[in-house]
């Protein structure tokens, strides 16, 4: 058996990288530059097969010691960690799935540094639960059209891993080519937040997929759901240490004190440094609880072979995990985006220092699955037992007309 890697080792690999990505950040933000360049400084590092075993060319990292590292990437730009959430999603079922040559096949791709983005939701009159895109068979070829929104990271991948309905009506996931002149790729995300994470539209106009790139969408790995929410909760997490950090800088560096104050600097001023310390505080514990998050995680493909009742059972605590890790680092983000200012004056709100896009960008994280549902999901299965959801989608409630009142 290989030895794990320690994550001593992986930080002296990636920390230095992450460092000279968080150089640029504030200028990109300022700019609407998308982060292609860095995104390739990560896959030229081997970042993107950093999950994947060291026979396959990665690394072998745990899923705690990944989701350690991509709060750190967050911390240095969250667009970035945001738009890996696919292409770390698709390791994993990779991961997962059973020993075989296309398993072998996808995780050498990972390791030698190609990208995979996401494209699930489709926005506009579509019922709940449903799905427009297709995925067509003519003369033994397979072709996918269709239109998706949100499509984070797939403006700078290689392939977009897409949901659509298959040739026999069921549901599949379908790996499509980004060379392909049939695939168009748009950055048109409005956000006001995580503006950089390429999250706009991608239209399939029957673009050609392999027959091997097709799966069921059934036997994606079982704990996908609270892996997708923990990466967001993990660019929560690197939001609130960020604005950790910013308020750090501004309350050292800042030379004028106020006459009601309790200090002749900022920086010595005991209810400046109280919040202060109080936020740092946030911050470490929402980091904290995204990996421990990550080790309910860790068990659950550690439960890879065994029995349904032991894999859903892992699962269960895994998708809670995630919801309580929500619910901390959406507070904690949010939290250290606003109270950073206090004490700080009308300066720290100059365009200059861009400090409000810790807020526009915590907002923006935490406005994806809502965080007003979580709680409820926990209590209920806390006190009640009521398993939590583990597939979500959003749409059009469709009613019968006669139960209407």
């Amino acid at each position: 058996m290989t030895e794990q890697i320690s994550f001593d080792a992986l930080a002296d690999k990636y920390l230095p990288l992450f460092a000279r990505i968080a150089e640029g950040a504030l200028d990109r933000e300022r700019r609407r530059t998308l982060p292609a360049e860095q995104i390739g400084w990560l896959t030229q590092a081997g970042f993107t097969g950093v999950r994947v075993p060291a026979e396959f060319g990665g690394d072998g990292a745990s899923l705690p010691q990944l989701f350690r590292l991509l709060v750190a990437l967050a911390s240095a730009d969250p667009h970035i960690a945001q738009a890996l959430r696919g292409h770390f999603a698709f390791v994993e079922d990779r991961l997962y799935a059973p020993h075989g040559d296309n398993r072998s096949l996808w995780l050498r791709r990972f390791a030698a540094g190609e990208l995979v983005g996401n494209a699930v939701t489709e926005i506009g009159s579509v019922g709940l639960g449903e799905v427009q895109t297709t995925l067509e068979r003519a003369a033994g070829d397979l072709t996918i059209t269709g239109r998706k929104y949100y499509t984070t990271g797939s403006i700078f991948a290689d392939w977009i891993d897409t949901w659509a309905g298959g040739p026999a009506g069921d549901e599949v996931a379908a790996l499509v080519s980004t060379d392909s002149t049939r695939v168009t790729v748009t950055d048109d995300w409005t956000g006001f937040g995580q503006r950089l994470t390429g999250s706009g539209t991608a239209v399939f106009d029957a673009a050609p997929v392999q027959h091997d790139h097709v799966y069921d969408w059934t036997e994606r790995f079982p704990y996908q759901t609270a892996f997708y929410q923990l990466v967001l909760v993990s660019v929560s997490a690197g939001i609130a240490r960020a604005a950790v950090d910013d308020g750090i800088r501004q309350i050292t560096t800042r030379a004028r004190a106020f006459s009601h104050g309790n200090g002749t600097e900022t920086r010595h001023d005991p209810q400046v440094l109280e919040s202060i310390g109080r936020l740092a505080a946030q911050a470490t514990a929402a980091e904290a609880i995204t990996v421990q998050a990550a080790e309910a995680l860790q068990g659950c493909f550690d439960a890879r072979g065994g029995t349904e009742e032991l894999i859903a059972e892992r699962k269960k605590i895994a998708e809670i995990r995630s919801a309580e890790a929500q619910l901390v680092a959406t507070r904690a983000s949010l939290e250290a985006a606003t109270q950073l200012f206090e004490g700080l004056g009308a300066s720290a709100v100059s365009t200059d220092l861009l400090l409000d896009r810790h807020w526009r960008n915590a907002r923006t994280v935490a406005s994806h699955n809502p965080v007003a549902f979580k709680a409820r999901i926990i209590g209920d299965f806390l006190v009640n037992g009521t398993e939590p959801p583990y597939e979500w989608t959003i749409g059009i409630v469709k009613r019968d007309a006669k139960t209407e009142r």
